[in-house]
């Protein structure tokens, strides 16, 4: 799959932006309001009695702050933390060193959580319920039980896949909260701070037209400010406006809602070639040269978001939003392509 500017995947160039951007205390946090609110609470009463945070599971789409809310909460909290992810825990005894190097309170951060083998979930339960390790060393009659009392310690867990997580593990998060795409004017809060941070000239309409191409992710906004400042020192005098952001997004082949290339291929595929639907996962994938689980995963969050497809037992359907984009009458399949 080719790297799309407006991918809410981390990209290489994201890395370094996000660590300079990232705040630092809740307060300085933009959106998901009901989350911070919950958090905050959460924080005071763990601070008050001297204990250590409830274990926390962050869930939503790509992008929206998991990670900098991880980090916030260790700030806070005033400890350390550990950050790793799901996929690079490949045994039992990777998770069980790990825990082990904890201080008392400290915070450890999975990222895709959901991706934990269960051998690997197997070690965290003992250890989130009783801060206690228990684990069978070596094999057959040379095999042996070994039991080790932990510092408690706070496990947050982060995916974009919540259903994946198993009951077992998921039970035992003490709180759960959902991330929540953002809306325009929140997008365009964080723009400001951003811009502020990266001495960058702007107007609230520039940022404004960044904002509604950001998809309500954070990570992409922050990404096409990066390009539209460039634009904007080339062509102009490095002020970001309406005009220079339009111009610049335009360029990058980002349409008005935020959608690119493959986005229009795709629903022309459902609208043209399929008279608007219902049309078959795989059948679609097998058009437009794409994998099922990409189309299923990447592209379609959004656009079922934004109103113009919707998924139905008997596939996926182009909305009337959609066929206006492509200015056609708006008309339903009359034949299915169904896998």
């Amino acid at each position: 799959m080719e790297e799309r500017i407006i991918s809410s995947e981390e990209q290489g160039e994201d890395v370094s932006l996000e660590t300079n951007l990232r705040p630092k205390k809740l307060t300085d946090y933009v959106g998901q309001k009901s989350v911070k609110d919950n958090l905050s609470i959460s924080m005071e009463a763990s601070r008050k009695r001297g204990d250590a945070l409830d274990h926390v599971l962050f869930y939503g789409p790509p992008g929206l702050g998991k990670t900098t809310l991880a980090n916030i909460i260790a700030s806070e909290m005033g400890v350390n933390i550990r950050v790793t992810a799901g996929p690079a825990i490949e045994r039992s005894g990777d998770m069980a060193a790990i825990i082990t190097s904890l201080e008392e309170h400290d915070v450890l951060f999975i990222d895709e959580i959901h991706r934990l083998s269960r051998a690997v979930e197997e070690v965290l339960y003992p250890a989130m319920e009783d801060f206690f390790l228990s684990w069978v060393m070596g094999k057959g009659l040379g095999a042996r039980s070994v039991n080790l009392k932990i510092p408690k310690f706070t496990l947050i867990g982060a995916t974009t896949r919540y259903a994946s997580i198993s009951s077992p593990l998921r039970n035992r998060f003490g709180l759960i909260h959902r991330l929540d795409y953002y809306d325009v004017d929140s997008l365009v809060q964080l723009l400001n701070r951003s811009a502020t941070i990266l001495n960058i000239k702007f107007d609230n309409e520039g940022l404004k037209q960044i904002a509604v191409r950001s998809r309500g992710t954070p990570r992409i906004a922050n990404r096409l400010l990066k390009r539209v400042r460039d634009y904007a020192e080339v062509k102009s005098n490095g002020k970001i406006t309406a005009s220079i952001a339009d111009e610049s997004l335009s360029k990058l082949g980002i349409t008005s809602t935020g959608l690119d290339e493959i986005d229009m291929r795709l629903l022309e595929a459902i609208v043209v070639n399929f008279t608007g639907g219902p049309i078959g996962l795989d059948t679609l994938a097998a058009f437009i040269n794409e994998e099922s689980e990409t189309i299923m995963e990447v592209y379609e969050p959004y656009l079922l978001q934004i109103g113009l497809l919707s998924r139905t037992p008997k596939g996926r359907i182009a909305t009337k939003l959609a066929y206006d984009l492509f200015g056609k009458e708006y008309t339903l399949g009359k034949q299915g392509n169904l896998i």
